[in-house]
């Protein structure tokens, strides 16, 4: 008899696509249909992942920024919607800072019989299986295995031919973008600004590429036109606005490597297995966001004054942790890279404690 089950992960899409080895853990259970249960931002990367028959995407007040209002109607709406697609049972993903409990509770008023989730706080009826964070799994680990943590608890568990990386269904060809030949992607934006490096930074680091014989494509959302504009200047092939998160991921799958932020894209890049030189501020820790198991050069200030302080904004002036970041070294990175070697400081900083 067929069971439905939803995973929800009501975040971006760069958390969304880290949880796609706990989706394909809960796919792989006997006689199993996934619904998976994702925010507007993160609905998008939630369709690009295997074993997701289903994507509802939802609005959480307590999880969306900026947060939309609590009403009836919503909730209303998200319970409607779960008893229409006959779900059973649910698995809550949720990071270190949110509680599964405000879902659990609507979850239970729809009907579902089973749910598990991890928290910190005393869950009574909302939850059957609760993980406790700290005690029950270490908080510093890579998302994805927390977010695999946490289906293992609800009894779904990855088959043994399944290596547990990232994945999406496909890639398309995206060769009338990109042209012919080797390329390496530079991504400028980020989702905000404390994770951001900046665009002159980058744009040199595109003349510096092209000076040393790489092909390289700029890319960015529609809103980034500008930006890339400037970063790719006359020696970058500018491909800002022109993709949507599928096609990027084809333009992704083609670099030799990928200059990114701590943002979607990042984790798109590991989905596909293209090496990552991830700019990455410690506003949230490496161990946890860095993308994860695929070759990696990170860069950036780790133990900065901003570390851990989830800020949107650099409550530092000069923005350090980034900005003292020099294109040549990014350069570097990106050889080194390319020829298979990864840094002692990546491996140290992106370890599991």
């Amino acid at each position: 008899m067929t069971r439905r089950v939803l995973v929800a992960r009501l975040d971006s899409a760069g958390d969304v696509l880290l949880a796609g080895p706990a989706v394909r853990a809960v796919a792989a259970g006997p006689q199993t249909r996934v619904t998976l249960l994702c925010g507007p931002q993160g609905a998008d990367a939630g369709r690009l992942l295997p074993g997701a028959e289903s994507v509802l995407t939802w609005t959480a007040a307590w999880i969306t920024d900026p947060a939309p209002p609590a009403t009836a109607a919503s909730l209303t709406r998200l319970e409607e919607e779960v008893r229409r697609a006959g779900i059973e049972e649910a698995v809550i993903l949720t990071s270190f800072h949110q509680s599964p409990l405000p879902l659990a509770l609507v979850l239970r008023l729809a009907g579902v019989a089973r749910i598990t989730g991890a928290s910190v706080d005393y869950a009574g009826s909302l939850l059957d299986i609760r993980l406790r964070p700290g005690e029950d799994f270490p908080e510093d680990q890579p998302e994805a295995e927390r977010a695999l943590r946490i289906a293992g608890a609800a009894g779904y568990r990855l088959p043994a031919d399944d290596d547990g990386r990232l994945r999406l269904r496909e890639t398309p060809d995206v060769g009338h973008l990109v042209g012919s030949g080797p390329y390496v992607v530079v991504h400028p934006g980020a989702a905000v600004p404390a994770r951001a490096w900046p665009a002159l930074h980058h744009a040199a680091v595109v003349e510096l590429l092209t000076a040393a014989g790489h092909r390289v494509v700029v890319t960015g959302g529609p809103g980034e036109t500008r930006l890339t504009a400037t970063v790719a200047g006359v020696a970058g092939l500018d491909l800002g606005g022109r993709t949507d998160l599928r096609s990027l991921a084809g333009v992704l799958t083609g670099a030799s490597a990928v200059v990114v932020g701590n943002t979607g894209p990042a984790h798109l890049a590991a989905a596909v297995g293209t090496p990552v030189v991830s700019l990455f501020a410690p506003v949230v820790p490496a161990v946890r966001w860095a993308p994860y198991r695929v070759p990696l050069e990170l860069l950036g200030n780790q133990n900065a004054p901003c570390r851990l302080s989830r800020a949107r904004d650099c409550p530092v002036p000069g923005h350090p942790c980034l900005s003292d970041i020099m294109p040549e070294e990014v350069v570097e990175a990106v050889h080194r890279l390319t020829a298979g070697v990864t840094s002692l400081g990546t491996r140290r900083e992106t370890r599991t404690a």
